[in-house]
């Protein structure tokens, strides 16, 4: 059976707790999931400690976020079966939960400042799991007070954090440089796949990192991926012996258009091949 291999929980922005996700795939007849929580090793430690769980084999994962400074755009690199040892990932996931922790504060202090209903406090409940305070734990205590449309990301999400125009509170972290992201991924041993190529317009990147050999799959099937990009990025896999994946990108409730665990799918193979390159990479069986 295919596996879902993008999948958030309340470890990063998702809304459901990781031991209930397992369960999910298990109702739609997957046997592999991953969960790929935000520059964290939460979801990588619960994976090693839960190999299968409501029989469903566990993949761990984190989504690691990086930045393409010649084309002004974020990136995304899913990194599979990392070291959680590794200094440089721990390193890597330290700067990330205190630059974002920092942005999200100050524009929770303006907020407050605009609906004397908020309080960070109460935001700071859905960062319990995480230690991290994410804009759409935000979004939710504004839904609860009646200050937002009742959308984690509508007009009221787009009028504060949005990118065109420019959210009147949002701060973004400084991310770190896509390749130095990368070296911090192969360092820790991880099989290391580009995320959802549509979403941040990085089909031009996608192709220099092939060229150059820095990538080992490519995320094709995610619901956000046009389809030209779908069709290229399969063209690549198989004229460069990548391996072909499918996530879902799963967020439970905090997603402008929800998808259901299984929406996207990785097929058996290229499943397996995942597993072989970890295991001759990390020299562990998994």
């Amino acid at each position: 059976m295919p596996g879902d291999l993008h999948n958030h929980s309340t470890c990063s922005d998702g809304s459901v707790p990781i031991h209930r996700l397992p369960l999910m795939a298990a109702r739609v007849g997957l046997d592999t999931m991953a969960i790929s929580d935000h520059d964290t090793l939460l979801s990588v430690q619960y994976c090693y400690d839960h190999p299968t769980q409501d029989g469903v084999r566990l993949i761990p994962a984190t989504e690691l976020t990086g930045y393409d400074y010649e084309r002004s755009h974020r990136v995304h690199l899913l990194a599979f079966w990392p070291d959680p040892e590794s200094k440089a990932l721990r390193e890597h996931c330290d700067i990330m939960r205190q630059r974002r922790n920092e942005c999200c504060l100050q524009s929770a202090r303006e907020i407050e400042a605009l609906y004397p209903q908020f309080r960070t406090e109460q935001a700071l409940e859905y960062a319990k799991d995480s230690g991290v305070l994410y804009k759409s734990g935000i979004m939710q205590v504004l839904g609860e007070l009646g200050l937002s449309d009742g959308s984690i990301y509508g007009e009221t999400y787009h009028k504060l954090f949005g990118w065109n125009p420019r959210g009147i509170v949002l701060h973004s972290p400084e991310y770190r440089p896509v390749r130095d992201v990368l070296a911090t991924a192969k360092a820790a041993g991880a099989v290391v796949v580009f995320a959802h190529p549509t979403v941040y317009q990085s089909m031009p990147l996608v192709r220099e990192l092939v060229k150059e050999g820095m990538i080992d799959g490519i995320e094709v099937e995610h619901p956000r991926n046009s389809p030209e990009d779908r069709a290229e990025c399969a063209a690549l896999c198989e004229q460069y012996g990548l391996i072909h994946t499918g996530g879902t990108d799963f967020h439970g409730a905090n997603h402008k258009v929800p998808h259901p665990v299984g929406t996207c799918t990785t097929a058996d193979d290229q499943v397996e091949r995942i597993l072989e390159l970890a295991r001759k990479r990390r020299g562990i069986e998994v």
